[in-house]
């Protein structure tokens, strides 16, 4: 199903099954991104929504010199860009990390979704807030925290929100990210990322090989990245940091 992993694992806030067929029915199309393609530029129309069904995304800015920076990390179940809806334009690019898979729902469905079920537009609201409160957690982490708690906090919120729509287990997970990557989205360099990944291995906190993270200490990662998820507002919660 396009919508098995929409608004999973989150507290207070289930899609009924004829809430899931309605969105299910509103999908134009299913459709498969080749990795690091761009979905939407900055500034152009938009005139549809994509739920990420596989793979992952993101969203970025790219400063004069055409540096880039993530502000934020797409994992399946997510809307990439449900509030285009409202604003028709966006300020960032949203693009494919890896292959990606998603459902296309035209604006139109999206507000005939909204006549026809107040109650499935809450939560589709949820789902633009829950957008805003990553937002603010990594605005916390990139100007609070040092380029090791910035590495291990984003770690911590990638193994909660993969292991809602069951795609960790809790301590391994799948992350097909580069070191460059990884710096874009903690504002650091590549070189730095590799220190930190090769001091969290030498500590014995986590691992990340090929492709492949294992959270050998998760409340010690958790405590160094100052990670806390009730932002992210999930059914049951992984480690925090005391």
């Amino acid at each position: 199903m396009v919508t098995d992993k929409l608004l999973k694992g989150r507290r207070d806030v289930v899609l009924d099954q004829k809430e899931r067929a309605a969105i299910e029915a509103a999908v134009s199309e299913i459709r498969s991104i080749p990795a690091r393609t761009v979905l939407i530029e900055a500034g152009t129309p938009v005139r549809q929504c994509a739920l990420l069904i596989d793979g992952a995304m993101c969203r970025y800015i790219d400063d004069r010199e055409g540096l880039r920076q993530l502000v934020a990390f797409h994992v399946p179940g997510d809307f990439v860009d449900l509030h285009s809806y409202a604003l028709k334009t966006l300020e960032h690019d949203v693009a494919t990390v890896t292959e990606a898979k998603v459902a296309i729902i035209p604006h139109d469905r999206i507000r005939a979704l909204s006549a026809d079920s107040p109650d499935l537009t809450r939560k589709l609201w949820f789902s633009t807030l829950l957008d805003a409160a990553m937002h603010r957690a990594w605005l916390f982490r990139l100007g609070r925290l040092d380029a090791m708690g910035r590495l291990a906090h984003f770690l911590c919120e990638t193994n909660a929100r993969l292991k809602a729509v069951g795609l960790s287990d809790g301590r391994r997970f799948q992350l097909d990210l580069t070191q460059n990557d990884l710096a874009e989205i903690c504002g650091v360099t590549s070189i730095h990322v590799n220190r930190i990944l090769r001091q969290l291995r030498e500590e014995g906190i986590c691992t990340y090989r090929s492709s492949l993270v294992e959270l050998l200490q998760p409340e010690l990662l958790a405590a160094r990245g100052q990670f806390d998820d009730a932002y992210l507002y999930l059914d049951e919660s992984p480690a925090r940091s005391d």
